[in-house]
């Protein structure tokens, strides 16, 4: 079973990474963007094929190491 986690950080953390992208955007000429923020992709493939453990089992996986819940939240879309 293929999963796809999205983390990003939670409204009002600031993102530095995401300014200076935004920031390099205007800089190459692309007008019109008022904000970016970044964040990460992990593309996972599990030998579970209940979507519901796997889903279970991802979470466990984001709440230990893939996202720092105190400033990131994440999504998990089963593909």
């Amino acid at each position: 079973m293929k999963a796809r986690v999205t983390v990003t950080l939670k409204t009002g953390v600031l993102d530095p990474q995401g300014q200076a992208i935004e920031g390099g955007l205007a800089a190459l000429g692309f007008s019109g963007v008022e904000s970016v923020r970044q964040g990460k992709v992990f593309d996972v493939e599990l030998s579970s094929t209940d979507s519901e453990s796997a889903r279970t089992e991802l979470a466990a996986m984001c709440d230990k190491l893939l996202a720092n819940t105190v400033i990131e939240n994440y999504a998990i879309e089963i593909l």
